[in-house]
């Protein structure tokens, strides 16, 4: 990667993020020849199912992860549900990461399917970051018989966003020079770590664009955004010191959401709940984890915040056993309380299933 800067002594760094395509379909259709070119999704199709992953062709029809599979059939009758083979995935997955190890020690998994590398010291060795992204797509797809998407630029969060851009089976590159502008062209929805919630909020703030964000100093979007607000207002000029962490140990996954409208009762509560439990689960079998203390955190209308946790004797399964020890909080949180205005749910104690346990992670699928 070229572009650095001459008036920053420090060379930038080179980093790439890989980016499986559709990448627990693409196993599917890679296993089994006659799913090819179709309408696929891993998943349950039975009405309380959920579609962990889609294929390119299922995307067309608006089908995405964490959807309910009868919505998903609604969309596209077609389509066709396979059940996950957690197992091959991982299996295929250290495949990948064989292939990363040739060329840098300085690898962030960041789930199965998609990777961090700080390859800065191997282009020395093995030329441009562009190229070694280019010879790792090659060897991903002579080794796998899958495709890659590859992201090139000096920080995690451009090589993120450089990864999304030309998918599926694509390369991009955002230089020293061209991240901050890049940066500013993009609506905040495309900024990794602004959710839908925080996208929201930014926009009641006429924060539309990288460049909306721009305009604001960090003292200004302290308020709104807290400890996050010097994040937001570094990346909206193309700035991201976050190393490349190999040894970082995830301790906990979660999601939360603020509401529109306020909820002011316990069975608005649970319709919110499951959500969060659908987002949340997903997102734990796409990483391979489960985890024991689950903690459901409610944060009210004056902004006053509560958390409540419960630890089970052994790792959730599915859906059902992730909500379960949060479901008894629900009703103590409207008593004599005001509004909750957001819900979140977090999974801590976390372990990786062995051989064992994956054979019950389908259980996500089942719903509630």
């Amino acid at each position: 990667m070229t572009g650095e800067d001459a008036s920053n002594p420090v060379p930038p760094r080179r980093i790439l993020h890989i980016d499986m395509d559709a990448f627990y379909a693409s196993v599917e259709q890679r296993d089994n020849p006659a799913l090819r070119g179709l309408p696929v999704a891993v998943g349950r199709g039975a009405a309380r199912g959920v579609v962990a992953a889609a294929s390119y062709e299922a995307r067309r029809f608006g089908i995405r992860s964490a959807m309910p599979s009868t919505i998903a059939l609604r969309r596209c009758p077609e389509l066709i549900f396979v059940p996950p083979r957690f197992e091959v995935y991982r299996a295929v997955s250290a495949q990948i990461h064989a292939i990363f190890r040739r060329y840098t020690a300085l690898i962030q998994p960041l789930s199965l399917d998609e990777a961090s590398l700080d390859v800065t010291g191997a282009v020395a060795v093995h030329g441009s970051a562009t190229a070694i992204a280019e010879r790792i797509r090659r060897e991903i797809r002579a080794e796998t018989g899958l495709t890659a998407s590859a992201g090139v630029s000096y920080n995690r969060f451009l090589a993120k966003l450089a990864s999304d851009q030309n998918k599926p089976d694509g390369i991009f590159v955002i230089t020293p020079k061209l991240g901050p502008a890049y940066a500013a062209s993009l609506a905040v929805e495309r900024f990794h770590g602004i959710g839908p919630a925080t996208a929201a909020r930014m926009h009641a703030l006429g924060i539309r664009t990288g460049g909306d964000l721009r305009n604001w100093p960090v003292e200004a979007l302290r308020p709104h955004f807290g400890k996050a607000a010097t994040f937001y207002h570094d990346i909206a000029r193309g700035i991201d010191e976050r190393p490349v962490r190999p040894d970082r140990e995830r301790k906990s996954i979660g999601t939360e959401t603020t509401f529109a409208r306020d909820l002011h009762s316990a069975d608005e509560a649970l319709i919110a709940l499951r959500e969060l439990g659908e987002q949340l689960w997903t997102s734990c079998a796409k990483r391979s984890l489960s985890g024991r203390t689950v903690t459901l955190k409610a944060k009210y209308a004056d902004f006053r915040i509560v958390t409540r946790s419960r630890t089970v004797p052994g790792p959730v399964s599915s859906v059902e056993t992730l909500l379960a020890p949060a479901l008894p909080f629900l009703p103590g949180l409207f008593a004599a309380a005001p509004g909750v205005r957001l819900l979140g749910l977090t999974l801590s104690a976390l372990t990786t299933p062995d051989a064992h346990s994956a054979a019950v992670l389908p259980g996500l699928f089942d719903g509630l």
